[in-house]
């Protein structure tokens, strides 16, 4: 079942949607080769703590930590730890969702610490680009097939492919509920996108094979083949007049780009 979310209530999820940009921006400068990722996970913690948020991750269903961290080929849900140090050459995706006001804001980005090859760089940039292209599909008659298609035809295209064993997904005052949001599919296939929808698109893109394995954890996503992975995700809203607002730039982000609230898409 989807909720619909009130204008008024897309406006009381921006905090939690800015404080989990804020929480990207300011991990960036912990990033560097012989920081640990549980050590990562500290400083997203205590940084959520004391701007009055909750770490949803943590407990959630089980999983140990405050956030997820995913390295190299490590698809999504890496769960920090005192072993995994990270090394010059790896590239890390940071996942967060602070809970503020009752409400979650759900983000990620892909890092890398130190120097990468420009192969991974072109991951990198291509992931991110899908993000965006994905978003950009977000409008009065489109389709959730319409998302899927734009992000996987340009990746494709790119010599990268598309993850399919996770998607985006609605979210709320609950951190996971409907719609799913699949990152390929067919143009005008899907469910028809309605105004009120709080969801998030997250596009995760593999160097090698799309498919995936997890670990005996039961969380942790690996690239069957070994391969590199990087992934990008917002969280956006669907106003009542059709204004597509991404909820989880940063403060700094919105300065930088010159958005208002309501002018984000």
């Amino acid at each position: 079942m989807i909720y619909l979310k009130t204008d008024a209530e897309i406006d009381l999820m921006r905090p939690a949607g800015e404080l989990a940009g804020e929480l990207l921006d300011m991990i960036e400068a912990h990033i560097k080769p012989g920081v640990t990722t549980l050590e990562l996970n500290d400083i997203v913690h205590s940084f959520t703590i004391k701007r009055g948020g909750i770490s949803a991750p943590l407990n959630y269903r089980g999983y140990p930590k405050s956030m997820c961290t995913s390295i190299n080929d490590v698809v999504c849900h890496g769960i920090p730890s005192a072993k995994a140090k990270l090394k010059e050459g790896d590239i890390i995706n940071i996942d967060v969702t602070p809970i503020l006001g009752g409400y979650h804001g759900d983000s990620s980005r892909t890092f890398t610490v130190g120097m990468v090859p420009e192969k991974t760089k072109k991951l990198i940039e291509v992931t991110k680009e899908c993000l965006y292209l994905g978003i950009a599909e977000v409008k009065e008659g489109a389709r959730v097939g319409d998302i899927g298609h734009a992000i996987q035809k340009y990746a494709e295209a790119q010599g990268f492919s598309v993850v399919r064993d996770f998607v985006g997904h609605g979210i709320g005052k609950v951190f996971h509920e409907d719609p799913q949001i699949f990152h390929y599919g067919e143009k005008g296939r899907g469910l028809r996108l309605e105004t009120g929808m709080v969801f998030t698109i997250e596009p995760m893109i593999n160097e090698g094979n799309y498919r995936t394995k997890v670990l005996k954890d039961g969380w942790t996503a690996l690239t069957i083949d070994g391969s590199l992975s990087a992934q990008f995700e917002h969280t956006l809203a669907i106003r009542s007049d059709w204004t597509v607002e991404i909820l989880t730039y940063s403060p700094a982000e919105k300065k930088k780009l010159g958005l208002t609230p309501l002018a984000q898409a």
